[in-house]
């Protein structure tokens, strides 16, 4: 089945800790460790090619830490993994390094490649800002708002039916 990276999860949610501290300040590699329990030593080589990409800045000195280079409704879960682990290709013929032999006589070429781009749609929608509120973007059928518990089971409930 299709997963994503460790890099590319930890990458979103150390991002989502900076954009949590987004207009306030820098956030230290530490808090973000220690909130997320991801090394420090991965968090760096993380952090750099983030920094690297031009979406977050390092702050030198005392209180320094990590900042956003743009607002959290500005950035993309989309770029933030394009930038750690590249376009999403969910098969090997959809990825640009490794190219298809067969794409012309391929009968689910376009199968996965319509996927490949509705992931990659989903993903550009989706901001860190929606992971702060806890909300879907648009156009996933779903609200906009956060849930409780009580409205959740009751989602799954019906779904179940």
């Amino acid at each position: 089945m299709l997963r994503l990276s460790t890099k590319s999860q930890y990458g979103v949610r150390a991002m989502f800790e900076i954009a949590n501290g987004y207009p306030s300040g820098p956030v230290t590699i530490k808090e973000i460790s220690e909130k997320q329990s991801v090394s420090v030593a991965y968090l760096e080589q993380i952090l750099n090619t983030l920094r690297k990409a031009g979406i977050i800045k390092s702050v030198k000195g005392p209180g320094g830490g990590y900042v956003l280079n743009k607002t959290p409704d500005n950035i993309s879960i989309g770029a933030i993994l394009r930038e750690l682990d590249g376009p999403v290709a969910i098969t090997s013929c959809l990825d640009p390094k490794e190219g298809c032999m067969r794409i012309d006589g391929c009968v689910t070429h376009l199968l996965w490649k319509s996927l490949g781009e509705k992931i990659e749609a989903f993903l550009d929608n989706m901001t860190l800002q929606d992971l702060i509120e806890g909300q879907q973007p648009v156009g996933t059928g779903r609200s906009c708002r956060k849930m409780n518990k009580t409205e959740r089971q009751e989602r799954l409930i019906k779904a179940s039916l």
